[in-house]
């Protein structure tokens, strides 16, 4: 019997030995419609992401919600630039949220993606803008260090932007949508885009 166990054992070894790696950190992009209101007060921000996982190479437990918002909501973002802040949405916001893309991402591509988040965080990087510079921008910016493709940027709906892209990265779309020619926005072409809002 305990020749057994240890044959069994050893099979074991050599099988998982042998198996690729499942680690992987998980990146999935979310929206509200943007009218969300709790105790008086306009939530923000209207889209974000979650990465969720273990990297490969480290071992590195990784379980983070990130958005970019004003960090002074009000009127006089109508009219003005403002500092902006990289923002974590409570339990309850993450869960009222709609997922649109999911998508599973190597080591280098979640540096590439964690470098982006900071960047926004930076003080070169963290002005907020309602017109040119807002939470949309960053899912959008987000989006492309991941690899997708996004849809139009010049919109102030989170979930026209987030179904625009979803419809252009089917593969990664959590519900599948129709894709909108008029949207459409190559990886090549998004550098542009990217560089109006930083």
């Amino acid at each position: 019997m305990r020749r057994l166990t240890i044959l069994v054992a050893m099979c074991l070894t050599f099988v998982l030995a042998g198996s690729p790696a499942t680690a992987a950190v998980t990146v999935t992009f979310y929206a509200h419609s943007g009218n969300q209101i709790r105790g008086g007060w306009l939530l923000f921000p209207h889209a974000y992401v979650t990465l969720t996982g273990t990297v490969d190479a480290t071992g590195e437990v990784v379980d983070e919600a990130v958005g970019f918002t004003a960090k002074f909501p009000g009127p006089q973002l109508l009219l003005f630039s403002g500092a902006g802040v990289i923002e974590r949405p409570d339990a309850l916001y993450l869960s009222e949220g709609r997922a649109y893309l999911t998508l599973r991402l190597s080591d280098a591509v979640y540096e590439a993606v964690m470098a982006r988040i900071a960047h926004w965080s930076s003080p070169e990087g963290s002005t907020y803008s309602l017109w040119r510079r807002n939470c949309i921008n960053f899912i959008a910016d987000i989006a492309r260090a991941a690899g997708l493709m996004t849809a139009d940027e010049d919109t102030l709906s989170p979930n026209g932007f987030m179904t625009g892209t979803a419809a252009l990265n089917p593969a990664a779309a959590v519900i599948p949508v129709e894709a909108d020619p008029t949207r459409r926005e190559t990886p090549a072409d998004a550098g542009v885009t990217a560089e109006r809002g930083r």
